[in-house]
């Protein structure tokens, strides 16, 4: 129960959530690229800001995310704005698949999805995507009821609307929903529309969270 609403739904983020933080895939990918951090830094600092504020200027990050601006043309923009260590340009062409290829799935969420879906719960994923990483759309099935993509459905967290669409594929309204997210921005606009949030860090503790939550066994 939460204020007084049983709890019959789970809505999860993909990246940092379902797999390893999204900071150790970029890390990776700064290394192997010779990627100077400073360049990096400096303009994904600015974007994401203004991405997760509701106030702030759009940018690269709201287009690509709700699917008005190609995979392709966001890497020429990025990459455009980095410098490697030897000072030379980054390739432009397959930059977001580089930058996400350390990213791996992590077994105990994935056994965590699993055991609240076997006790009843209603499961979604709410994913902002970033055009080209390859969801493994494979382990879908036995995971989620229910799969919104921002870059199909054109809208983005933290958004108003991509929550309330995330509900209704399950066929729950927002105050019936447990969201879970790795941001605190999204975290915080799902709660202010009635959802139950958690925040996650580590699996261990979100899962101890939604023991709690839903009183349910899980691993």
């Amino acid at each position: 129960m939460s204020n007084g609403t049983q709890l019959r739904g789970v809505i999860t983020d993909w990246g940092g959530v379902l797999t390893n933080p999204i900071l150790a895939t970029v890390r990776a990918w700064i290394e192997a690229d010779d990627i100077d951090w400073d360049s990096y830094h400096t303009v994904m600092r600015s974007w994401v800001a203004q991405a997760y504020d509701v106030d702030g200027s759009a940018n690269p990050i709201h287009a690509l995310e709700r699917g008005e601006c190609e995979a392709a043309e966001f890497e020429q923009i990025l990459a455009a704005r980095l410098l490697r260590l030897d000072g030379g340009p980054v390739p432009a062409e397959g930059l977001l698949q580089r930058m996400f290829a350390a990213s791996v799935t992590v077994p105990a969420m994935y056994d965590l999805i699993r055991a609240l879906r076997g006790a009843g719960l209603r499961t979604a994923l709410l994913s902002n995507s970033w055009g080209a990483l390859e969801y493994p759309r494979a382990d879908f099935a036995e995971l989620f009821d229910a799969v919104v993509i921002s870059g199909e459905v054109g809208m983005r967290k933290p958004e108003e609307a991509i929550f309330l669409h995330a509900a209704r594929a399950l066929g729950l309204v927002p105050a019936e929903c447990v969201f879970i997210d790795d941001m605190q921005a999204n975290v915080t606009a799902a709660a202010a529309l009635g959802m139950t949030g958690v925040l996650h860090r580590e699996p261990a503790d979100t899962a101890a969270a939604l023991r709690d939550l839903l009183d349910v066994t899980t691993r």
